[in-house]
Order: structure tokens, then C-alpha cells, then sequence
């Protein structure tokens, strides 16, 4: 088994980041014996701050990750660390995912592709991520995408191609549309095959209510555990890294699927 802990933490607005970074790694060290920790979406600067973005904004080597790099070597864990607003060597600021290995070292770099502009200014602040991928990982084969990404099936195929057997989801999704959150993180899971491990953060920020109900899906869409709605807490659920092989050789949908759907010809008018 794979044990694996959703922390859950708020973002309030009161709370300065250098503050919330030493809670967060409080919370990291008094779990210890998890395999896999991930956390959510750019909750060190906190997502709706964004009149603060390019004061808040970190390297690969600030202080979140940095954090994150140690306790994942004390503890001999790997650390998906959720996201920060990252400032690239050029300026320029994106949303960034990190994943860290149990030795400490990053092993998977992601900056969100699909940037949100519906009532907040991500797409006005940060540049899109052009990469993707999927590394190995103490839970199998590990993609990493973010928040809004889940709303988009052409990156999930991609993932899928790349051999995606678990994807880590951190998000600052509000409590307005939670149900899109609970059905689009079983039909991945269900499309897929994969293990869905979706960390959002609870609580308010600057007057958005967030969703919280962070959770684990398996490759069959049966959810394994699901956090609160509105309060900050630690979820540990242990995970079998066989049951996707198991899904997937039981139900074969991965093996039937085109890799690509664009090849198919257009036919149109009677015959």
C-alpha cells in the first residue's frame, strides 16, 4: 500500500505568507510516515491575492519549495508541493507545480497550462506552462495538472498516452461549482483509469468561498475519501499502486481507445 496524505490548508487573508509556509511544514512533520503529501493550488501566496502576485511570487529555489525540499528529506517522503506563482529567469510569472522525490530532489516541474480568467485575473498575471509530464513516482507513473486544467478531456488523453497511471490535481476551486469538482474528478478517474488525488483549499479569500472537499478517487470512480467542505484538515487514505493494472485489464478501455482522433476522415451526406 501507498500511503498518502491531502493536506488541506486555508489561505486566509490575514495570514502573511512566511507564516503559513511554517504552519504548513508543521502540519508535514506531524504526519509523518505518508509516502506521498500534496497540497493545493498557489496556497502559500494565496490564489485570489492577486494584487499581490509579483510581491509573493517565488523561484524553484524560495522558500516554499525549499521547505518542502527539506521535509521530504527528513522524512524520506515524496512532496507534491501543490503550486506557487513562480517569476521564471526571464520575469515573467507563472502558476508551477512541484514535485519532490524522497531524497529532496524537484523531479517534476508543471506550470498550468490553462490559465483562469473568469472573475480572476490569472490571465491577465501569469504566463501559460507549455510543457507536460508524467514521471515515475512512489504511486506508479504521476502527471501533474492544476485547478482549471481538470475542465479539459484533449490534456487528459495526452496524459493518459504518457503512460499516467496517478494525477495529482491542487486547486483554489470556489464553493460555487464543487459539484463540477466532485463529477469531473471521478469521470477522469473513470476515463483514465487512473487515481485521482485532488487537494483544494478551504475558507475564504478576499471574499471568494472555497470548496475544500479535497479527495481521492480510484481508477474505478469509487472515492476513497473526501476532506470537509470548509475546514483545513489532513487526510491520510492508503492506496493499492496495483489496482489500476487490476482496472484496467478487468475492463479494457484504455487498450480499446484511439491514441488519436484527429486522424479520423470526414463523412458527411447520405448514402
Amino acid at each position: 500500500m501507498t500511503r498518502v496524505a491531502l493536506v488541506q490548508i486555508a489561505s486566509p487573508d490575514h495570514e502573511p505568507p512566511h507564516t503559513r509556509i511554517d504552519r504548513a511544514e508543521r502540519l508535514l512533520r506531524s504526519h509523518a510516515g505518508v509516502d506521498l503529501y500534496v497540497l493545493p493550488e498557489i496556497w502559500a501566496a494565496g490564489y485570489f491575492s492577486f494584487t499581490q502576485y509579483a510581491e509573493r511570487a517565488e523561484t524553484l529555489d524560495g522558500p516554499t519549495v525549499s521547505m518542502c525540499r527539506n521535509v521530504a528529506q527528513d522524512l524520506h517522503a515524496w512532496i507534491h508541493i501543490g503550486s506557487i506563482v513562480e517569476r521564471d529567469e526571464q520575469g515573467r510569472l507563472h502558476n508551477t507545480t512541484v514535485l519532490i522525490d524522497p531524497s529532496g530532489s524537484i523531479a517534476q516541474v508543471y506550470r498550468k497550462i490553462h490559465v483562469f480568467g473568469y472573475q480572476s485575473l490569472e490571465a491577465e498575471l501569469l504566463t501559460p506552462g507549455d510543457t507536460l509530464s508524467v514521471v515515475d513516482s512512489g504511486i506508479g507513473r504521476l502527471g501533474s495538472i492544476t485547478c482549471y486544467d481538470l475542465r479539459f478531456p484533449g490534456l487528459w488523453q495526452e496524459l493518459s498516452v504518457r503512460g499516467a497511471e496517478a494525477v495529482a490535481i491542487p486547486a483554489a476551486w470556489p464553493a460555487a461549482r464543487r459539484e463540477h469538482w466532485r463529477l469531473l474528478t471521478q469521470a477522469r478517474a473513470v476515463e483514465h483509469q487512473v487515481y485521482i488525488i485532488a487537494v483544494n483549499s478551504p475558507g475564504t479569500q478576499h471574499g471568494v468561498e472555497l470548496g475544500g472537499c479535497s479527495r481521492v478517487v480510484d481508477p474505478s470512480g469509487i472515492v476513497l475519501g473526501e476532506c470537509s467542505a470548509e475546514n483545513e484538515e489532513v487526510l491520510v487514505i492508503d492506496l493499492d499502486p496495483g489496482r489500476v493494472a487490476e482496472v484496467r485489464a478487468e475492463f479494457p478501455v484504455i487498450a480499446d481507445r484511439l491514441d488519436d482522433y484527429t486522424t479520423l476522415p470526414d463523412q458527411n451526406g447520405a448514402r
